[in-house]
């Protein structure tokens, strides 16, 4: 019987579908933690394909290769170093499962199934897998690790199996993705499981961004008495080896990395910036473009970018028609200089009078009203989807949560592009942001330090600029309001009579409500954005675009 036992725990970032490149990470990663003479390393849920899969696992080519890229790990396993814990797709009996996979002397030595699959929220694991049984643990090099996986920590139905059964760590792989607040959540999820079994346990996270969703590692290891001995840096990749030694029959971790914690502002920020950057890289575009308008939110997504992806990367293109301001003009101009990232002009006043002018005979006799407006946003939008067309850069849009919740955004206008790292974002907090950024470089940056968003953006009325003397407020309530509805409404799912009687007007309420439900449409046509909030638009909140439900009654 060992008294001795190191693991090394490799908190990294899959390519979703780079079988070939996460089975070349994954031996990389082996070949170093064979170097200080691991006996294991764990790796996160699903690794070999990247989670979430959605319905690409089921094509049964990458299943196949899946499985293959698994055994041919398993043959490295031969050379005497580190045994290893990966999550593959795996079929049996012609079904397929969310599996985690033992491989050690040269052979898959033992398999677990996933037994609780999380079908809410952004996960839909019951649409492509089955459910496997409650499992026992590995008997590995003559530690028993038990392997729940990820939504199996949830409840104490396959903890309690575990411990049942003789194991002495617990060891989750999982994909949980980011969302503001939620270290807390599982930290507490931790502790319960840990005090049920009294086991310690090991909770390895992935990292990296997958379309609309992020991953921010933060992996722990939580020893049976509920004190925590290793916590991994989040946002980053990380190898981290922990040491284990057995005292009076129980496991316990040596205390190592202590990553420190971080306030919201800083995971947010760090949120947008990893979840655009992986978008971006991933999918291989070489930068991005977007339209710089002097005003907050256009500000704040182009620091982002360049905190992301570096100054070369991002193009500011300033869009001015009659309506923009000086102010607009100048600040933008010095938003970009800040930045450090190419700026330049291109005016649209000639498309949009070629508009007026080819619609003059079809609009005879009507008055100029929201129309007109939306010409102008469409014509920046054709604009850019020109130079991405020429150039390559994927079209950064910049509509926040406010606006995207009400409908204060056009379609094929500044709807327009491929990515929206303030979509989940209310108007509140991007101000917030704003700030946050002008005193702090994000860890990982590639931006530059000190001001970057001139005070002027974040001080001055936030204004659309698409007709004389315009401002927000002229079309929505005040944002601290419309803010605190929507959190009401969206977030929180609160009845009409319970949004008012936190202190909002029925009115409002009611005016507000509409405007959420028939701006579903618009949405549905939204470019994908990062998750921050418990309820994004697209994989948390989905709603039908037909709905004559209204709670606010006359």
């Amino acid at each position: 019987m060992t008294d001795r036992f190191r693991i090394a725990l490799a908190q990294l970032n899959p390519v979703m579908g780079d079988i070939h490149g996460n089975l070349t990470k994954a031996r990389a990663a082996r070949a170093e933690a064979a170097k200080v003479k691991s006996d294991l390393i764990l790796f996160s849920e699903l690794f070999i394909v990247g989670y979430p899969p959605e319905d690409l696992v089921l094509k049964p080519a990458l299943q196949s290769d899946a499985r293959e890229a698994i055994e041919r790990l398993a043959v490295d396993t031969a050379d005497g170093g580190p045994a290893v814990l990966i999550g593959a797709p795996w079929t049996e009996n012609d079904k397929l499962y969310n599996a985690f996979l033992y491989l050690d002397g040269g052979k898959i030595a033992g398999r677990t199934l996933k037994y609780d699959l999380p079908n809410y929220g952004v996960f839909d694991e019951k649409r492509v897998f089955a459910a496997g049984p409650l499992p026992g643990p590995f008997n590995i090099r003559g530690v028993r690790v038990g392997v729940p996986i990820c939504e199996d920590i949830w409840t104490s139905e396959v903890t309690e199996c575990l411990a049942e059964t003789g194991a002495e760590i617990l060891a989750v792989p999982n994909g949980s993705p980011f969302e503001a607040g939620k270290e807390d959540v599982r930290l507490n999820l931790i502790a319960a499981r840990v005090t049920e079994t009294k086991l310690p346990m090991i909770y390895l996270n992935q990292v990296g961004g997958q379309d609309e969703l992020v991953f921010d590692g933060g992996s722990v290891v939580v020893n049976a008495d509920l004190s925590t001995a290793v916590v991994l840096p989040s946002w980053e990749e990380s190898l981290v080896i922990t040491d284990w030694s057995r005292r009076a029959g129980t496991w316990l971790c040596a205390s190592g990395t202590r990553a420190p914690g971080e306030e919201r502002s800083h995971a947010v920020y760090h949120a947008m910036m990893l979840g655009l950057r992986d978008y971006v890289n991933k999918n291989r575009f070489p930068g991005v473009v977007l339209g710089l308008s002097g005003g907050i939110d256009s500000a704040l997504s182009a620091a982002v970018a360049v905190d992301a992806l570096g100054k070369d990367r991002v193009r500011c293109v300033m869009l001015p028609s009659r309506y923009t301001s000086k102010d607009s003009l100048d600040d933008a101009a010095e938003c970009a200089k800040l930045l450090g990232a190419p700026y330049e002009t291109v005016q649209i006043e000639p498309l949009v009078e070629a508009f007026g002018a080819t619609l003059a005979s079809t609009f005879a006799g009507k008055r100029a009203d929201t129309t007109e407006e939306n010409i102008q946003s469409r014509a920046r939008g054709a604009i850019l989807m020109a130079i991405s067309n020429k150039f390559g850069p994927m079209v950064l849009t910049t509509g926040n949560k406010s606006e995207m919740s009400v409908g204060y955004a056009t379609l094929y206008g500044d709807m327009c592009g491929g990515y929206n790292v303030l979509k989940d974002v209310y108007k509140t907090e991007v101000f917030h942001l704003a700030r946050w950024r002008n005193q702090f470089v994000p860890r990982g940056s590639f931006g530059p330090a000190g001001r970057v968003i001139p005070e002027r953006i974040i001080t001055k009325p936030p204004t659309a600029e698409l007709r004389e003397n315009q401002k927000d407020e002229d079309s929505l309530p005040p944002y601290e309001m419309l803010d605190g509805i929507l959190e009401c409404l969206v977030e929180n799912e609160m009845t009409f009579e319970a949004t008012c009687a936190k202190g909002y007007h029925p009115a409002t309420v009611k005016r507000i409500e509409q405007l959420l439900y028939v701006s579903e449409y618009k949405r549905r046509q939204a470019p994908p954005g990062v998750k921050i909030s418990a309820r994004n638009f697209g994989r948390d909140r989905r709603y039908p675009i037909t709905n004559a439900f209204r709670d606010a009654r006359e």
